[in-house]
């Protein structure tokens, strides 16, 4: 007989990082605002979160991240400009993000690590399991990534992580798992972990990307966690723990993806994010992909 766990009802999203790839950008405006079309990164990992049950909604935030706030705020002076212009359309954009999801803010203070940003959400979250979501990585609802990885979770207990194969030369850049197939295609047990390892010594090519369901005994662990790679608390070194001594705190799954992903961290990725999401809407695609074989029928021309 399957146990059952408690079921999964809220969501951090650490959101406290300095965004120093897209500096000048990110001089006054946090890095998480930046449009991917017409809405922010930010508000596609909310609604991710909303789109598979949680609605309780914690963001770790830091020193200059009140634009954050303010987005998921009710805006009452635009709003009712918007109302008497009888701008119905946009004034539905404009109360859509206020009304996603409760959300909570607490800040993250010094900057360091994820580890440690997790661990600023003990108090919101308690003794359950809840969901981490990554601002960087944007999962496409069409790949309902998240729900697969609580599923995982209510029926094994412990914690989940999310893993996609990528090249070895990719891997120093992610944490890498050690893996072991399981009755399910798309689900392995993690027997270990290692942040950005050298291509030389990873234990596989799956690499972890920005989506956990923790267990509430990691919380337990990053208090003892001292400081890893770049000085910072690793999140991985803690889920290690986990893997090492299932009875502290569960299993340690992982949920293989192989669908959507956009890393909007990275600036290439976060362009062509932001051309492929265009591609696929039905209000701008038609136009854009027109004019984007134009434009590279012209480049290839002239090289």
């Amino acid at each position: 007989m399957t146990q059952s766990h408690p079921r999964i009802s809220k969501a951090v999203i650490p959101a406290a990082g300095l965004g120093t790839r897209f500096l000048p950008a990110t001089k006054a405006t946090p890095k998480e605002m930046l449009p991917v079309v017409d809405k922010p990164a930010i508000q596609y990992v909310v609604e991710e979160a909303v789109s598979a049950g949680l609605d309780d909604v914690l963001m770790i935030t830091g020193r200059n991240k009140r634009p954050l706030e303010d987005h998921f705020d009710r805006n009452y002076e635009l709003e009712s400009a918007l109302g008497k212009k009888g701008d119905a359309e946009r004034l539905a954009k404009v109360q859509e993000s206020s009304d996603l999801a409760t959300m909570h803010y607490v800040r993250q203070g010094d900057p360091r690590g994820l580890g440690h940003a997790v661990l600023c959400a003990a108090p919101h979250v308690g003794r359950e399991p809840f969901a981490v979501l990554l601002g960087d990585d944007l999962i496409d609802p069409r790949d309902p990534l998240l729900q697969r990885m609580i599923e995982i979770q209510e029926r094994h207990g412990g914690s989940v992580i999310a893993l996609m194969e990528v090249a070895p030369e990719q891997i120093h850049l992610y944490g890498c798992a050690a893996v072991e197939a399981t009755a399910e295609a798309d689900v392995v047990r993690v027997t270990g972990l290692v942040e950005k390892p050298d291509p030389a010594d990873a234990p596989s090519g799956y690499a972890v990307i920005g989506r956990y369901v923790l267990d509430p005994h990691i919380f337990d662990i990053l208090r003892k966690t001292e400081p890893g790679r770049g000085g910072e608390i690793q999140l991985t070194d803690a889920l290690q723990q986990l893997t090492e001594d299932e009875k502290v705190g569960g299993p340690v799954h992982g949920v293989v993806f192989k669908g959507r992903r956009y890393d909007t961290g990275d600036r290439g990725d976060y362009l062509r994010a932001i051309v492929r999401l265009a591609c696929e809407r039905e209000d701008l695609g038609p136009d854009f992909r027109t004019w984007l074989r134009s434009y590279v029928a012209e480049e290839m021309q002239q090289r």
